[in-house]
């Protein structure tokens, strides 16, 4: 990297850029199995802690670098591969239940695309059906598969409520997210105490009433 390149990286700081919707992905991103990846990354962090000075022949270090590989793939940055989607199956409405319903305090687990630091906290979630309705676990599901990948919060946002309108066909969705960020906590200037808000509605949500109705009741 060059000097320039470095100097402009410092001049961003902690800018939270987002440069589209989209996650940006590698057309070749998936050329590779698991297992190749894990192998490749394990050899390369392998490298960094040996950089670090670690000596990766103590019996507490030696299977850090497969481990971090391993949860790197398979779990924390799972939501970047599409075969791990949920399936999501909707209902038709019979009931007739035409008011909001919302889930909230959904757990979320990210990382940011930043500093790939752990991004910690709750998703808010309501729509009103349009004649389909989805089961509440798939929510969560949802929540969780767009946060398993590095991210920046606001697109996550948009992501999820781009996921939950087309699979319930209504616009009348708004998601809000609350999270911690510890490349804020744990460094920089290491702030331990804020929190970032972020949120994306659409239909009926754009009235304010409404709006209002659901900060209330989350």
């Amino acid at each position: 990297m060059g000097t320039e390149e470095k100097i402009q990286i410092e001049l961003e700081g902690d800018s939270h850029i987002m440069t589209s919707i989209e996650t940006p992905m590698r057309p070749d991103a998936f050329n590779k199995t698991d297992d190749e990846k894990i192998e490749i990354i394990q050899d390369c962090f392998k490298e960094i802690m040996e950089t670090l000075g670690l000596d990766l022949t103590d019996d507490s270090l030696k299977g850090t670098p497969y481990r971090v590989a391993k949860m790197y793939v398979k779990e924390i940055f799972s939501g970047l591969n599409p075969q791990n989607k949920p399936k999501v199956s909707v209902f038709d409405n019979k009931y007739e239940y035409n008011k909001m319903l919302i889930e909230k305090n959904i757990s979320l687990s990210s990382s940011c695309e930043h500093h790939f630091l752990p991004i910690t906290g709750v998703a808010h979630v309501g729509y009103i059906s349009s004649g389909k309705v989805i089961g509440l676990s798939k929510m969560n599901r949802i929540v969780d598969y767009y946060g398993r990948r590095p991210q920046v919060q606001e697109r996550m946002t948009i992501q999820v409520y781009n996921a939950l309108k087309e699979e319930l066909n209504t616009d009348s969705v708004i998601v809000v997210v609350d999270a911690e960020h510890m490349c804020v906590s744990a460094r920089g200037i290491k702030d331990k105490t804020s929190s970032t808000i972020t949120m994306e509605y659409g239909g009926k949500f754009k009235e304010a009433s409404l709006r209002d109705e659901f900060m209330r009741l989350i």
